[in-house]
């Protein structure tokens, strides 16, 4: 498709360039022919009025003079044009190519999200339909079994609900121009609330969440970066290893507020790192291992791009069997340290 979009805008530009390239090259046609015969008859008058004796002489008569510069000037004119013409493809070509890239990186990253978001959504809806078909066809089915359906059917609504809401947060995300809600926030504030939306699930898991945060203002969306702090905490709960600590630090680093997260979790593989913040992406360890609480692998894209709105880094860094650390520096000034 996008080869076709190429081949279209290349010719668009060409003959864009081609028609000013014509259209300049018969009006300086003109010109410079009726130049050269206005020249041409000057010359021809001058002679005659010094040398009477050559008027009559009809070898001596302009015609043939001017139809030859004229058709030198054709032949020139047209040499020119056929340099533009080749010029102008190549850098035609080239000119589309560099607007089209973009447009079409764009199309293929919207084709793959579609596609994951669809797979995504078959998943726990093929679940649910085959469960619900097993219970109804089977005429011995107990209340028990139909309770254990119900249950299992739940779930995977939950899963549901879940992707749709992560879903809305990316488009909310990109829609919305979160900085005209920015305003100084409080480190300890976000933190304790963030704490607060996990406790639930670190007493699943067992997990103690150290907090030692030194409050800080700093500027930003209070809801988006307590967002932020939910989704990595969330992530350092779900792949610590039961009744570890998990972490969670704040200090100045020059202009900068830096948050930092540790747990003590199976870490993260060198290959998988750079990858972790991509739409969807899950390692085949996740895959194959822990794939109950590995999520849809949004959370992290969600984060990204909240810190990329803030002007905020995150850097994760992670040994396999030991734990991960994760820090996000906010950038801060100096109005914003002397009112902490």
């Amino acid at each position: 498709m996008f080869h076709s979009a190429t081949v279209k805008l290349t010719a668009w530009y060409i003959g864009l360039v081609m028609a000013i390239s014509l259209l300049f090259s018969i009006v300086l046609y003109n010109v410079g022919t009726n130049e050269i015969a206005r020249g041409i008859h000057l010359q021809s008058d001058r002679l005659y009025n010094q040398f009477p004796v050559f008027a009559n002489n009809s070898a001596l008569r302009p015609g043939p003079d001017i139809s030859i510069s004229d058709h030198d000037l054709l032949l020139r004119l047209l040499f020119i044009n056929i340099v533009v013409f080749l010029l102008a493809g190549l850098l035609s070509y080239w000119l589309a190519r560099i607007t089209l890239e973009p447009i079409e990186e764009a199309h293929e990253q919207q084709k793959l999200f579609t596609s994951n978001v669809s797979h995504e959504l078959r998943t726990p809806l093929t679940a649910l339909k085959m469960e619900s078909e097993v219970a109804l066809m089977n005429p011995d089915v107990t209340t028990t079994e139909l309770k254990e359906t119900l249950k299992s059917n739940l779930e995977e609504a939950d899963k549901l609900d879940r992707l749709i809401n992560n879903l809305l947060r990316l488009t909310r995300l990109e829609a919305e121009e979160l900085k005209q809600n920015f305003g100084l926030i409080s480190s300890r504030e976000v933190t304790t609330e963030a704490v607060k939306q996990v406790e639930i699930l670190a007493d699943a898991h067992q997990i103690i969440i150290d907090k030692k945060i030194k409050d800080q203002t700093f500027l930003g969306d209070q809801g988006s970066v307590i967002q932020l702090l939910v989704i990595l905490l969330d992530n350092a709960i779900k792949y610590s290893r039961p009744s570890s600590t998990v972490k969670i630090r704040n200090k100045l680093k020059g202009d900068r507020l830096v948050f930092s997260i540790v747990d003590q979790g199976r870490g993260i593989d060198k290959n998988a790192l750079e990858h972790i913040f991509d739409r969807f992406y899950r390692s085949e360890d996740s895959r194959s291992k822990n794939e109950e609480k590995e999520g849809y692998g949004l959370g992290l894209s969600i984060a990204k791009m909240i810190a990329d709105i803030h002007s905020a880094i995150i850097t994760v860094t992670s040994e396999v069997g030991v734990g991960t650390e994760v820090e996000v520096s906010f950038p801060i000034d100096k109005l914003e340290k002397d009112q902490s």
